[in-house]
């Protein structure tokens, strides 16, 4: 039986705090997208590659796209310099089968709300909460591994409502020391492509260096890949068997004859 291709994963980021802040620059010396992505490149299966938003096209020229299954977003200091025509070329991918997983503050992201049709806002708050992940679907490919549930002893908060549509499978929800809840992992259907949303992850915080959710980013990357690249059209279809004579159509020509 041949050996399957790998599942092809750009891992996209600002990367504009790490060359700000000193205190995320010590937690993620070569950016957060370097973390996650050496991650994913301990994984079996997974071939990785990065784009940040100040390359030529953010990263993500046609060619880049032609070579990526899975799409991975952190984006917020910065989703204003998106550029709308790289935006628009995402969404044609993602509506094609291109596999898309939103981290964090990439919930305010142009491509994330574009695909939503929502306003994707919440509430927040950046102080000292411990999160508790729980694992609402067990059965779920991107639970595997986790357990009931998992906790980051420092996150930042976020809190309901949050502005999706509603998902088609919610795979997670969060606690907050402070009492908030929020719907911290789901996914939706997009064209033919699959979409995940996964809550944690503010750049002050040592977040993509946890075991667990370096799992559900993986987990996430293998169910996100459709393995399909099918391109919009409208076909005029020929019948596949012959149909019965149109019964007006004989009618009209008869009426011509008279």
């Amino acid at each position: 039986m041949p050996t399957p291709a790998p599942i092809r994963v750009t891992v996209w980021s600002e990367y504009r705090h790490e060359k700000k802040n000193p205190k995320v620059a010590a937690l993620y010396p070569d950016g957060m997208h370097r973390t996650i992505a050496d991650a994913l490149g301990r994984e079996t299966g997974l071939t990785v590659r990065t784009a940040t938003l100040d390359e030529p096209e953010h990263g993500l020229t046609d060619a880049v796209l032609d070579q990526t299954d899975v799409l991975i977003w952190w984006g917020h200091m910065a989703h204003h310099e998106v550029a709308d025509a790289i935006v628009a070329r995402v969404r044609t991918r993602v509506l094609e089968g291109l596999g898309l997983i939103v981290l964090h503050s990439g919930h305010y992201s142009k491509i994330f709300k574009t695909l939503m049709g929502d306003t994707c806002s919440l509430t927040w708050r950046e102080a000292t909460d411990k999160e508790r992940v729980w694992v609402v679907c067990p059965s779920h490919p991107i639970a595997q591994g986790l357990g009931a549930c998992f906790e980051l002893p420092a996150e930042e908060m976020y809190g309901e409502p949050f502005g999706i549509p509603t998902p088609d499978e919610l795979i997670f929800i969060s606690w907050f020391t402070g009492g908030e809840v929020f719907r911290s992992g789901a996914t939706w259907r997009r064209g033919n492509g699959k979409i995940f949303y996964f809550r944690p992850g503010h750049e002050t915080y040592p977040t993509y260096h946890n075991p667990q959710v370096q799992r559900v980013i993986a987990n996430a990357a293998r169910w996100a890949h459709s393995g399909l690249r099918i391109k919009d059209q409208a076909p005029n279809m020929p019948p596949l068997e012959p149909l019965p004579p149109d019964p007006e159509a004989t009618s009209r020509s008869t009426q011509g004859h008279q």
